[in-house]
């Protein structure tokens, strides 16, 4: 493990890490969660990454995705400002590391939205972090996803399908698995897995260390 890693000791804020293949509802169930359930007292953040690729319509930098070239996520690599990063389709995908710092310091959970192989190198880098993957009910019901989204192209869907099925391969790394096929019980779910990782001791005596001594004296 590496020197560096984030001190669980100093962060008040949990780590979520989120794997689906596309078309799995990952993106919706984590922009609902944090819609319903993020608060002043116990706030939610994603994380925006930096990508190479173009923005889709309606995306917006900086919100979104934080957008670049390729030489400028090169450079980036080389200075280490990554969490972790990626290719995926021929394009790059990197988290910065002292945004997810920063953020867990102030005691916001960070939900990050990458692939299998960004969430290896997050639960290397930072092994309290939590992996959470999302399957479709089921393969039809993927591709079919896909297709409704009207985006792509037959060869982009075909692309997908298949990558989607490496994807998936790779959910026994995970830490919990949910199965995105009714979404409102698949949020709750989501939610009670964000709940619990609040409760248990090692938060709870980093947040309320103080309070407790008092209690047990």
């Amino acid at each position: 493990m590496a020197d560096d890693n984030l001190s669980a000791a100093s962060h008040l804020g949990h780590l979520f890490v989120v794997s689906a293949p596309s078309g799995a509802g990952k993106s919706s169930l984590i922009k609902a969660l944090l819609s319903t359930h993020s608060s002043d007292s116990q706030p939610l953040q994603v994380s925006v990454s930096h990508t190479t690729r173009a923005p889709r319509p309606g995306e917006v930098d900086g919100e979104h995705y934080h957008f670049v070239s390729h030489a400028e996520f090169a450079t980036m690599i080389e200075q280490g400002a990554f969490f972790e990063h990626a290719n995926v389709f021929e394009h790059y995908y990197g988290t910065s590391r002292v945004a997810i710092e920063n953020t867990l310091e102030q005691g916001i959970d960070v939900f990050l939205d990458i692939d299998w192989q960004g969430a290896r190198q997050v639960k290397e880098y930072y092994p309290l972090a939590q992996l959470v993957f999302i399957l479709p009910p089921s393969v039809t019901e993927l591709e079919q996803r896909l297709i409704g989204r009207g985006q792509d192209s037959a060869d982009t869907i075909n692309k997908r399908m298949a990558s989607a099925k490496a994807e998936m391969s790779h959910a026994g790394e995970f830490d919990y698995l949910l199965i995105n096929d009714d979404f409102a019980q698949t949020l709750a779910a989501f939610y009670a897995i964000v709940v619990a990782q609040r409760q248990t001791l090692a938060h709870q005596i980093n947040r309320h260390g103080d309070l407790i001594k008092q209690l047990q004296q």
